[in-house]
């Protein structure tokens, strides 16, 4: 009777725990529509995503610094970019317009 009151205990404690989902974003699928919604409802997802751009530019270029000058220049360039060109990816929009 106690196993089954101590397993009954575990299994209890374990189905507490807070399921953790594994996330993958393919972001050579994201376009600019899609980051330009980012940018008026989820903030901390725009955050995210210009963040990763700069690491993706530099990483393109063979560069192991990222220099927050360009980082802003080229986000706004982009930015401004995906605007009118809602359809493209933004893979596509960053290597048109950052430098």
């Amino acid at each position: 009777m106690r196993k089954l009151a101590l397993f009954a205990a575990l299994a209890m404690s374990g189905a507490a725990m807070p399921a953790q989902a594994q996330v993958v974003v393919d972001m050579s699928l994201i376009t600019c529509q899609q980051y330009q919604s980012f940018l008026k409802s989820d903030p901390d997802k725009a955050l995210l995503v210009a963040s990763w751009m700069a690491g993706y530019f530099s990483a393109s270029k063979n560069l192991s610094t990222i220099d927050l000058r360009y980082t802003k220049r080229n986000t706004e360039k982009v930015t401004k970019y995906c605007s009118s060109h809602r359809d493209e990816t933004l893979m596509s929009a960053i290597q048109k317009n950052a430098r």
